[in-house]
């Protein structure tokens, strides 16, 4: 059976003309005629737009690329068109499973026209609540179908859409929701997970006495679903705003059908942190996407629609292990695009059994299982053994990303699942809402390297100096603009913190952040993040946010975090603080800062050691020196890493030296 990167290079030879011998030449064409590239995509995906356009790239200049200038489409449109021949083909659109539903063996099924009916009833509701284009609607909810039901209504409307899940503290909403103004909140009563129950009705009622622009409040009863006994009502506390039960507002006689909307028409808005300020506003737009998504999981994914086009059912049921608060939730809910039935799983993946989400997959017939790579390395580390024990056989793809994947994950993956699996590791992020580097099942396989770099996406490694690297180690840049890098931020006055976020090394030119090397063969490892941000599997964090919960504490007068990940080696985040004069660390204290950590932030970023110091090194103009402290950590010699003139308190850096020497391995793992 070919890959559908192979017969997409089928289909360009019979419509286009053009002999593309293999993947490589196919890649070297989409980003040499970029123009062309993305026209013939949105042929081959048999998008419409109402309204005539033009070149698929208007201008090229980045931050700032243009987009099908004059087209129209809906995200919630190009999903629900799907929706007849499934319904014939008797596809589901969903498969749902919560920790209650696992224990008993159950799942939900949410059919097509299920889906896109809710979507269109909570549009209806949402637009007598007054919500109208250009408005923002922010939810707090976990991986459920409610949470999918809310953008596809927020999309019909042309409203936008932002989530954050249930675990994140009421300052990490707050901060997020805040920036964005959102006119109304869809919440749930708490979620369960590792068999506890997280009542979240105390942080709502917070939210709404720290969210003013909130005028109506959609309530989600989800305690009772997970078999929890709770009452339906929400208790206010005296807020003014109007409430409405997630019931009552599906059960409006009134519907709203998507509408076209631009190209470039804010879709979402998801957060991607930095080492300063808030929580960066990402704003990403339906057309882009729409595309990217279409490609990624047709051609990176190698996913296809599950029903055929004679009408009859294929078993293709794709699942990827994520909580509502990382971008690969957007991307899970995203292969209904492509048509293919999703798989949702809300619940700990090891609870109460080890084995728990290959079971669920085994359950739920899934095709594609995708995780973090920490999760695969914790089976591994845990010595599972799903193919043994499970029927895991219509299971043929398993998809990782958020960090490195180590050579010994893929090796288990085939010795412990299945030996013909196919391995998807991508790289990408939050901020493209898609993948730079990818593959497709015509390549080869290596363990612990990616294939290829996707279609689409001429991204390269760069030297300081701006010169490409070949088969070495340096920065992954991307020199030409894909459709879903973001519109802009929310609230950002002229564009500034966006072109600082990603353009302030190398103007005109993506630079993400990751330590990239191309290999001679065109596969691609990456090995980390090049700058300060914090990546706890998959999860970013900016170091301020967690900063602004530690050093609350009275006791502590500075601190400094870094995040240490290296290809192969288990990720290591210490804490470093500094205290009162007079006061030491002790077990009492090191598990409040943690307890702060875990409720005011998630569970995700409790670091793995806190460590007294006596000062936190800066620079002279006041900035704590994350990236030398992390590069020391992973064992580059101080002199290449400390510029002594720019420090504040130079010194300061001899102790983390001899702490890294003391208490790190070779390549930044904990000893």
């Amino acid at each position: 059976m070919k890959a559908n990167t192979a017969l997409l290079r089928d289909w360009l030879r019979e419509t286009r003309g053009l002999d593309l011998a293999d993947y490589e030449a196919l890649r070297r064409w989409s980003v040499a005629d970029v123009n062309g590239f993305w026209l013939a995509l949105w042929e081959h995906f048999g998008l419409q737009s109402p309204t005539p356009f033009g070149a698929a790239l208007a201008d090229a200049h980045m931050p700032g690329a243009r987009w099908f200038d004059g087209a129209q489409l809906n995200y919630a449109a190009v999903l629900a068109r799907h929706a007849d021949a499934a319904a014939k083909a008797g596809v589901p659109a969903l498969v749902f499973r919560n920790e209650h539903l696992q224990a008993q063996g159950l799942s939900v099924e949410v059919g097509w026209p299920e889906l896109v009916d809710q979507a269109a009833a909570l549009a209806a509701t949402l637009r007598d609540l007054g919500v109208q284009r250009g408005d923002r609607v922010a939810a707090h909810l976990p991986n459920i179908p409610q949470a999918l039901v809310g953008l596809l209504a927020c999309a019909s409307l042309g409203a936008i859409w932002s989530l954050t899940a249930p675990d994140m503290g009421v300052a990490t909403v707050r901060d997020r929701f805040r920036q964005i103004e959102p006119k109304v909140l869809i919440a749930v009563d708490g979620a369960v997970y590792g068999g506890k129950a997280n009542d979240r009705r105390e942080t709502v009622r917070e939210l709404l006495q720290q969210l003013p622009s909130v005028r109506s409040l959609l309530w989600v009863p989800y305690l009772q679903q997970c078999g929890i006994d709770s009452s339906p009502a929400f208790e206010t506390g005296g807020w003014p705003g109007r409430v409405l039960a997630w019931d009552a507002a599906l059960a409006t006689p009134g519907r709203v059908a998507p509408g076209p909307v631009p190209f470039d028409h804010p879709l979402w808005i998801v957060y991607s942190s930095g080492t300063t300020g808030l929580p960066k506003p990402i704003v990403h737009g339906h057309g882009g996407v729409v595309l990217e998504m279409l490609k990624l999981q047709r051609f990176h994914l190698d996913l296809s629609p599950s029903f055929g086009g004679g009408g009859g059912a294929t078993t293709e049921r794709f699942h990827w292990y994520s909580s509502a608060g990382w971008v690969m939730w957007n991307l899970q809910v995203s292969a209904l695009l492509l048509g293919t039935t999703v798989c949702l799983y809300d619940g700990h993946p090891s609870f109460p059994r080890a084995d728990e989400l290959w079971r669920y997959a085994s359950d739920t017939g899934v095709t594609f299982l995708g995780a973090g790579a920490a999760y695969y390395a914790a089976c591994l580390k845990a010595g599972l053994a799903p193919g043994r024990t499970l029927d895991l056989s219509r299971l043929r793809t398993l998809g990782s990303t958020g960090s490195p994947l180590s050579p010994e994950a893929y090796r288990w993956g085939w010795e412990q699942v299945r030996a013909d699996l196919w391995w998807a590791v991508i790289s990408g992020g939050t901020d493209i809402a898609s993948a730079f580097l990818g593959g497709t099942p015509e390549l080869p396989t290596v363990p612990g390297e990616m294939q290829a770099r996707c279609l689409g996406a001429d991204v390269q490694a760069w030297d300081v100096a701006g010169r490409e690297l070949h088969d070495a180690v340096g920065e992954l840049v991307c020199v030409q603009p894909m459709p879903s890098m973001p519109v802009f931020f929310w609230n950002d006055v002229e564009g500034k913190r966006y072109r600082d976020s990603y353009f302030d090394v190398y103007p005109g030119v993506w630079r993400h952040g990751d330590w990239l090397r191309i290999t001679p063969s065109g596969s691609a490892i990456v090995y980390g993040r090049s700058d300060a941000t914090l990546n706890r599997h998959g999860h970013r964090l900016g170091t301020a946010e967690l900063y602004n919960v530690v050093e609350a504490h009275p006791q502590v007068l500075d601190s400094l975090v870094v995040d240490i990940e290296f290809l192969g080696k288990p990720s290591f985040m210490p804490l470093f603080v500094v205290l009162r004069d007079g006061v030491t660390l002790d077990a009492a204290l090191e598990a409040d800062l943690k307890r702060r950590i875990r409720e005011g932030l998630s569970p995700r970023f409790v670091p793995d050691a806190v460590v007294q110091v006596a000062e936190v090194p800066r620079t002279l103009t006041g900035k704590k020196q994350e990236l030398p402290v992390k590069k020391l950590m992973l064992g580059r010699p101080a002199a290449e890493v400390v510029n002594k003139d720019a420090c504040a308190n130079p010194g300061a850096f001899d102790w983390y030296v001899a702490y890294a020497r003391a208490h790190l391995g070779p390549g930044g793992s904990a000893a």
